[in-house]
């Protein structure tokens, strides 16, 4: 049975000065359809965010837009999808998108995007859900990022004993499997701690 059910993706309202990234963004959003899984999204029709939405609808998938209404004309909110819902602020449009999700990925993007991504790593990395988080390293767009992090262990800022689980995919076609090797690995494991095998995903795959 598939794990994966519903994907939140963090992602840019610019389509960013690389096109590679737009080209990404569609093809992950084809990805998602082809494969029965459900797009769960911030809402708006620009920049990425609108482009890995319309890569869903363009293949016959599922999407739902979580937008607050403040942004409903900045972002220009997407009307084209199946399941929109227009929020009071970040705040409900965030916890909305949580629930909505099985797992998380972050495309290129920008502060929103880093935000986001970050917050579900701190949420998970204090056992507060056990859904895959996923980098989308195209063109090593988080690479950045990654030596940060490594930086922050060695000064013993991210302890051995409460590691951050996340996985890194450097293609399109690699997101989907890892995302439900990762799910089945927490649902094999009663108790598992899934920070910490995730990140050992990474590692040897």
């Amino acid at each position: 049975m598939q794990s994966i059910q519903s994907v939140c993706v963090y992602c840019g309202s610019s389509p960013g000065a690389d096109p590679r990234h737009a080209k990404n963004a569609r093809a992950f959003g084809k990805a998602l359809a082809e494969n029965g899984v459900r797009l769960v999204y911030g809402g708006g029709g620009l920049g990425l965010m609108g482009t890995v939405a319309r890569g869903v609808l363009d293949h016959g998938g599922q999407v739902k837009g979580i937008i607050p209404q403040f942004l409903v004309d900045r972002e220009a909110m997407l009307l084209e999808v199946q399941d929109h819902v227009v929020t009071n602020d970040m705040h409900e449009r965030k916890r909305l998108m949580f629930e909505e999700a099985d797992a998380f990925v972050a495309l290129p993007g920008g502060i929103g995007t880093l935000e986001e991504l970050v917050e579900q790593l701190t949420w998970s990395q204090l056992g507060q859900h056990a859904k895959p988080i996923l980098l989308a390293n195209f063109n090593d767009f988080w690479s950045p990022l990654l030596t940060l992090f490594d930086h922050m262990r060695s000064q013993a800022f991210i302890r051995r004993d409460l590691p951050i689980g996340y996985l890194v995919a450097d293609t399109v076609e690699d997101i989907l499997p890892m995302l439900e090797n990762a799910a089945h690995r927490v649902e094999a494991t009663p108790g598992l701690r899934p920070e910490g095998k995730e990140r050992e995903v990474i590692q040897n795959m």
